[in-house]
């Protein structure tokens, strides 16, 4: 059990967990967005059309003569993808910007390296140093 919390409790999970969850809710105010204010211009121009109506009917549903649905039909949904693929798309262009802007921040906090402090040499080195420029002038 222990084990487990400390596994938890640990700064990575918790931040993805926090991310899950923004994720999540940001992911519905998106395809609000999308479905609320950006689709029905679209569908408007396009003649009126909503994409999540868009489909291709494979096979009708089969009805007995009371009504019932005996067969259920089959059908293709390709306005709903294209509708996801339009959230997904301004999705990715978000966090695409969120990052750029993330980076951005961080190399105006990113500092020129300081220059090396000078290098002082030890008492050996000064006396090596010595010896060299000696036997130099001999």
């Amino acid at each position: 059990m222990k084990e487990f919390k400390a596994f938890a409790m640990r700064g990575n999970v918790v931040d993805m967990a926090v991310g899950i969850i923004i994720g999540g809710a940001f992911g519905k105010i998106v395809a609000s967005f999308v479905n609320d204010i950006l689709m029905p211009p679209i569908g408007m121009l396009i003649g009126g059309v909503d994409f999540k109506e868009l489909q291709y009917v494979l096979r009708d549903d089969v009805v007995n003569a009371a009504g019932e649905v005996v067969t259920k039909g089959a059908t293709i949904l390709y306005g709903n993808f294209i509708q996801t693929t339009i959230d997904f798309i301004i999705i990715a262009f978000a966090v695409f910007m969120m990052i750029k802007a993330m980076v951005n921040m961080k190399k105006k906090e990113v500092e020129k390296p300081a220059e090396p402090a000078p290098i002082i040499p030890t008492k050996d080195q000064e006396l090596l140093a010595e010896i060299r420029d000696l036997l130099k002038k001999e």
